[in-house]
């Protein structure tokens, strides 16, 4: 019997050998985990925060409703204190910048400022009001959104109190007017440590100071000056300069080769809105500005568009910015999750390409994308 046994044994000793026991199962728990395991809030986290709005004047309130709407089908942790600021006030009311101090977090539509004498800037006004002193605006391509331009991720930061913005004008003579443009060291080593900063805990790579060092010598070299002490201070980022009006043409000839932006006030401003212009436009690139202690989120390119009459009548305003925008406020309120849920179905919304606004190539109202949006979130 034995003998007999020991060919058997062998054939099944061979079929082990040429035919391995299978993988153990996968775990699709565990390999396709798509939540954050790393996020521990602290207790209270989860109160519900108040935000001071402000709807502003033209697409303001059209595209300020939409975040309510987008919020409230989320049911973020945020709840609004509405006021009524319009461009054509003589100044911001003492009860807005009371309700910012107290909130220490504002969501604005764009405010319209006229040009020429008269009133000044409220959007200003807040600014050095609060003491918002760093301006960021993330210039970059929206999946699905055909540019002429692609892999374009650009950070401006701007310096947002002083320079240009000082508001420093008197007329020496009939005829002759004197405009100063004011640069302190302060401001400038602030604005610079926050670009590197954000650099830093962002996992940037580069940070380039924009300036015109070589006409304005003191004023422009003082912001350089303070750039490069700070950039000492962090050396596994790299840091260059470059001159505004190359700087210009290099954005619009290949904008791919710049990460985070350094910028005194004015060149902020154009260099912002020609990154805006080249990722997409200004209905899709979200910005907000803050200081210390208080912070104001909004569309983060010049609103143009806060005037256009026709979008506001047909109700067509692009709300993509200003939902990004909360993304942004989102997070600055320690409400990661929320953030991601609404920035993943903007972006959602956008390269699937069926609602879209006319500024997009698209035909579709406020209401129909933050519906879609909606339905995104809901999915």
């Amino acid at each position: 019997m034995a003998k007999r046994s020991i060919p058997a044994l062998n054939k099944v000793l061979s079929n082990l050998i040429s035919s391995p026991p299978p993988p153990p199962p996968r775990c699709p728990s565990i390999l396709s985990q798509t939540r954050s395991v790393t996020y521990m809030p602290r207790p209270g986290d989860g109160t519900p925060r108040c935000v001071t709005l402000i709807p502003g004047d033209g697409i303001g309130p059209v595209v300020t409703g939409t975040v309510e709407r987008v919020m409230k089908a989320m049911h973020a942790p945020v709840y609004f204190e509405r006021y009524e600021v319009h461009g054509d006030m003589k100044k911001v009311p003492e009860e807005v910048i009371e309700s910012i101090k107290k909130n220490k977090i504002c969501l604005k539509g764009g405010l319209a400022t006229p040009v020429g004498g008269g009133v000044n800037s409220l959007n200003v006004q807040l600014r050095k009001e609060l003491d918002l002193y760093a301006s960021l605006v993330n210039c970059f391509n929206l999946p699905g959104l055909p540019t002429r331009h692609e892999n374009v991720d650009i950070v401006v930061i701007r310096e947002n109190t002083e320079g240009e913005y000082s508001g420093l004008e008197h007329e020496v003579v009939p005829g002759v007017v004197e405009s100063l443009k004011v640069i302190t060291k302060f401001c400038s080593e602030r604005i610079a440590k926050y670009a590197f900063e954000y650099a830093y805990l962002n996992n940037r790579k580069k940070v380039t100071a924009v300036h015109k060092a070589n006409i304005m010598k003191l004023a422009d070299g003082l912001f350089l000056e303070s750039c490069r002490e700070v950039a000492t201070k962090y050396p596994g980022i790299q840091y260059n300069e470059i001159i505004v009006d190359n700087c210009c043409m290099q954005l619009v000839s290949k904008p791919e080769q710049f990460d985070v932006m350094v910028t005194p006030n004015l060149y902020g401003n154009l260099v912002s809105n020609t990154a805006a212009g080249i990722a997409g436009g200004t209905g899709v690139m979200p910005g907000g500005n803050v200081g210390a202690d208080h912070a104001i989120f909004e569309q983060g390119a010049s609103a143009g568009n806060v005037g256009n009459e026709e979008l506001v009548e047909q109700k067509k305003a692009n709300p993509v910015a200003l939902l990004l925008s909360s993304a942004m406020m989102l997070r600055h309120l320690q409400f990661p999750s929320f953030a991601d849920r609404l920035e993943t179905a903007v972006k959602q919304v956008i390269l699937e390409g069926k609602y879209r606004t006319r500024d997009l190539g698209g035909h579709s109202s406020t209401e129909e994308v933050a519906d879609a949006v909606i339905a995104a979130l809901t999915d």
